[in-house]
């Protein structure tokens, strides 16, 4: 203020009429402050320009939002059916009425007992049978992409070629375990099995004390089936082992979909099934690639068996409700 009344007064007044001049030939603008109710909001003005420093901090202005607009209103995801269910018929994972299997026990003999066709549902039917929605729209997708892709003939030979590889990668990891020895030159030069081969190698080392291989298994009280790959020790814990291969990397347990829910009903199959005298409660599933990148082992303790255990019997029941209503339609 001193600076500007200094250089009005002493040095160049005639400016200021030379300023003044030009400014008057110009229009006045409005001024839109002009209009607002100046009394009303007096108070508000003079708590701004008082302030010494700035009031604004998160806490200040969380408050102003909670006075303008409200309290925020927090949103909870719905909590899903499946999560939020209880099997109506539960039967415990484990059997109270046989022992656990000890961790030294004798390994020599080894159980593969044959698939009996019969009236059970298997473990894969119930699963396809039940497939979520959502998880069934992207199959549907992906099948649809390939045929454009591909063709119907085309697709038919893709899937056959699959299935077929995955028949004799399975029937390579059961000489590799029956032999105790590594895969042999006609395997490893055998390009159908021998990247996925290659691609198990660091899982392989810490499998021990294999009990069953390709062995049937039936739940005696729930009255379902399945094809178990391997019951073994990994890394000293009993597991039920399903070997799965793969064109797509899938490191999480949650890419194998529902895999997790097979291996638990695999598990508890094992543990009402008379022709076992031991009992698991734990589970891995390998994912192994073709170009022989390092397979993704999940491993599956008893609480994470438990709880699929818990979402298995669920489709259980919901595919035995869909079998009744099926079958009542038919009658009438």
């Amino acid at each position: 203020m001193l600076f500007t009344e200094h250089f009005c007064k002493d040095q160049v007044p005639s400016v200021c009429l030379c300023i003044s001049s030009y400014l008057c030939s110009k229009k006045k603008k409005e001024n839109g402050y002009e209009q607002v109710d100046q009394e009303r909001y007096m108070n508000l003005v003079r708590s701004v320009t008082s302030s010494k420093a700035s009031p604004q901090t998160p806490e200040t202005l969380f408050e102003e939002d909670n006075l303008i607009y409200g309290p925020v209103s927090k949103f909870k995801p719905p909590v899903k059916d499946v999560e939020a269910k209880i099997p109506k018929n539960w039967v415990p994972l484990i059997n109270s009425n046989k022992r656990a299997l000890p961790s030294n026990s004798d390994g020599k003999h080894l159980l593969k007992i044959s698939l009996q066709r019969h009236k059970m549902p298997s473990v894969t039917s119930v699963l396809q049978q039940t497939m979520p929605l959502d998880q069934a729209f992207y199959l549907k997708r992906w099948k649809q992409r390939m045929i454009l892709e591909l063709g119907k003939d085309g697709f038919a030979e893709y899937t056959k070629n699959i299935f077929f590889q995955g028949k004799l990668f399975h029937a390579a990891l059961e000489s590799v375990f029956l032999s105790e020895e590594v895969p042999s030159k006609e395997q490893e030069k055998d390009t159908t099995v021998s990247g996925y081969l290659a691609s198990v190698q660091h899982v392989l080392r810490d499998i021990s004390g294999v009990k069953a291989l390709e062995s049937a298994v039936h739940h005696e009280i729930l009255h379902y089936s399945g094809l178990v790959d391997c019951v073994a020790e990994y890394r000293g814990q009993l597991c039920v082992i399903d070997w799965k291969t793969s064109e797509k990397s899938k490191p999480y347990l949650r890419n194998t979909f529902d895999n997790p829910l097979q291996v638990a009903a695999y598990t508890g199959a094992i543990n009402h099934d008379a022709n076992y005298d031991f009992q698991v409660n734990c589970g891995l599933i390998v994912v192994s690639y073709k170009d022989g990148s390092p397979a993704h082992p999940h491993f599956m303790d008893s609480d994470l068996c438990s709880q699929y255990w818990n979402k298995w019997l669920l489709r259980l029941e919901e595919y035995t409700e869909k079998e009744k209503n099926n079958n009542s339609i038919e009658t009438s």
